[in-house]
């Protein structure tokens, strides 16, 4: 039966090599067809395109070493990136606000759980003031990041993204002191991407000091729209995309163009990334685009 992986990035995400060591493996008989999956968050557009291989799942399984935990830990971590990166695209835009909310000595929260007490009750404050003054409802995207020192808790702070737009009232909420800033959402070429990278980053560890970051979001967030197809990149192309990837920002732009329903539109390519395993045949296309501004039209 043809084997199709959940997770490619537990093959190609591990023991990469070059396209000058994979060149026979392009055209192996034994890749079925090429799958392709939209993934379409806000104004961005990320494609990635895979294979469908005629080996059995305990064949191809069997010649692939299991990730190693830290190598586990860092597929784990990038995985968590694109999720955040999606939801900020798909829910927020330049309008919207990033919020550092702080601790005054005086009010530092005994533990974890206190200080989640606490941001979910900034939160309710929030929600509070914008039921009394008819804006739209609160979405948000939050993470508390906590410092332990020997098992006592340190400095505690929280991040936050959300569609409330007047700074002066969101600080002004935060009632526990410290140094509370907010400041306008600025995307770049690659969106929140950044800012994503940002709030889910790893800290490095000692014996004595510890990191630990939870996250919380509002139940009302948009999702990414997700569309899968087989056979939009052939075998050929795939193999010609891998030889040449110049050639990759034409056949998506077009692509794109022609994708399904709700995801389809006049996007400008960023940039791809090909991935090879010595594990199995073929090649790993992601790409990321963005929409195309819309021309102004003339009087």
């Amino acid at each position: 039966m043809p084997y199709r992986m959940k997770r490619y990035e537990d093959f190609f995400g591990i023991d990469q090599i070059s396209l000058d060591d994979h060149l026979e493996a392009l055209r192996d008989k034994d890749i079925l067809k090429y799958w392709t999956k939209f993934t379409k968050s806000g104004e961005f557009l990320e494609i990635t395109v895979y294979p469908l291989w005629k080996t059995t799942k305990v064949g191809i399984e069997a010649a692939a070493p299991k990730p190693s935990r830290e190598v586990q830990k860092e597929l784990n971590h990038n995985n968590r990136t694109k999720y955040v990166t999606r939801l900020l695209h798909s829910n927020f835009t330049k309008y919207d606000i990033w919020g550092t909310l702080d601790y005054d000595d005086a009010h530092l929260p005994a533990d974890e759980k206190q200080a989640q007490r606490n941001i979910q009750n900034y939160i309710r404050r929030l929600k509070t003031y914008i039921k009394k003054n008819g804006l739209p409802d609160l979405k948000y995207v939050y993470v508390t990041e906590c410092r332990t020192e020997d098992g006592e808790i340190g400095r505690v702070h929280h991040h936050i993204i959300m569609n409330f737009h007047d700074r002066d009232i969101s600080e002004k909420l935060w009632d526990k002191g410290g140094r509370t800033q907010t400041r306008r959402l600025q995307p770049d070429d690659f969106g929140l991407e950044g800012l994503a990278h940002y709030i889910t980053k790893e800290k490095n560890d000692t014996p004595s000091r510890k990191y630990s970051k939870k996250y919380g979001y509002s139940l009302n967030l948009d999702k990414p729209i997700e569309e899968k197809r087989d056979n939009v990149i052939r075998k050929r192309k795939a193999e010609k995309i891998a030889r040449d990837p110049d050639s990759a920002k034409g056949i998506f732009e077009d692509l794109a163009r022609k994708a399904p329903k709700g995801i389809m539109g006049n996007y400008e390519f960023l940039d791809i990334k090909s991935k090879y395993s010595q594990y199995v045949s073929g090649v790993y296309l992601y790409v990321r685009m963005k929409l195309a501004p819309t021309p102004k039209k003339r009087r």
